[in-house]
């Protein structure tokens, strides 16, 4: 999911958790006012257009930095919510352990991945991408999540999921016109989303501290990680352009601070199942905002390809009747 970008963050972690293991703490947001169907469509529109603002971004400033910079800010809105809140940052030194490795697979790794595929291929086709976290997701729980059984409609849900990945690349044509680097980086990017929730829902699920708590713990420690890499791998902007600026910002503050908290209150009023549907329509948003804002362009199998990962990744998500 942002899938997410979208996407690909802690609130997909939470929702897993939230839908199998515990029941996530209603947090009283002033978006409560709102219809929870408004706050959807919100939620929809953040993560679909993160891509964009990731390769908007990475205009005028280095993928690291930009995702340094979406962390930073989105630090500054969680730790706003908590001090809203009055909540505390986890203790506990194991705790803080699984949170450096959660941040890493959720957060550091994906963004970093993410922010460099842009630099060579559009932010459509790295929206799409994002969308087979689910089909990843079903694939490494058949491994590592024994009570996780397969049915014949996930199995060929699953299949049919990598069958439309192949559309959007041109298979057929040789994955010609593709810059091969930046989609595995991507592709790699949506792989790491699952890999985290299955660590997390491994080592911290069931805990008494707050989701909103661990969420805020988690971004500063992803934040921290991307501080120290950052200065490694680049250089200080003799200059700072305006438009990318804001665009990282935006990404941060909205994108994955107030993203987060929308979903947390979607979870805790609809329902996971419900606040899950979400990941359907962010490349849906990106390959349209791609096209009609960065003028990128788009060929008959790009929204084939990615209409089959959708209904590929919709199979995976059903359960036998009677399961949870």
């Amino acid at each position: 999911m942002s899938t997410v970008s979208t996407a690909a963050t802690t609130a997909d972690a939470a929702l897993k958790q939230a839908g199998e293991t515990t029941t996530p703490l209603p947090l009283p947001l002033p978006s409560r006012a709102l219809d929870w169907r408004l706050r959807f469509g919100a939620l929809s529109l953040i993560w679909g257009f993160s891509f964009l603002l990731i390769k908007v971004g990475t205009h005028g400033y280095a993928p690291f930095q930009v995702t340094f910079g979406r962390l930073l800010f989105g630090t500054v809105v969680l730790a706003a919510a908590m001090a809203v809140k009055r909540e505390r940052l986890p203790r506990g030194a194991r705790t803080w352990a699984h949170l450096s490795v959660a941040a890493f697979l959720l957060n550091a790794l994906p963004f970093s991945l993410f922010a460099y595929s842009e630099l060579t291929i559009p932010s459509t086709l790295a929206g799409i991408c994002n969308a087979t976290s689910p089909l990843w997701g079903m694939a490494l729980s058949l491994v590592a999540l024994s009570e996780d059984r397969p049915t014949r409609v996930r199995v060929a849900g699953l299949g049919l999921g990598f069958l439309g990945v192949l559309t959007v690349l041109g298979a057929w044509q040789g994955f010609s016109g593709l810059d091969a680097r930046g989609t595995a980086m991507a592709l790699l990017a949506s792989l790491s989303y699952p890999i985290g929730w299955i660590y997390v829902r491994r080592t911290l699920a069931g805990t008494t501290v707050s989701h909103l708590s661990l969420t805020g713990a988690q971004l500063l420690l992803a934040t921290l990680q991307l501080a120290f890499v950052t200065p490694l791998f680049t250089s200080i902007p003799t200059h700072f352009p305006a438009l990318p600026l804001l665009a990282i910002a935006a990404l941060g503050a909205l994108g994955t601070g107030l993203a987060v908290l929308l979903q947390y209150g979607l979870v805790a009023e609809v329902g996971p199942t419900t606040a899950q549907m979400v990941t359907y329509f962010i490349p849906v948003i990106a390959t349209a905002a791609g096209v009609a804002m960065l003028g990128e362009s788009l060929t008959w199998s790009t929204p084939v390809g990615a209409v089959i990962v959708l209904a590929g990744a919709a199979l995976t998500q059903v359960r036998a009747r009677g399961k949870r």
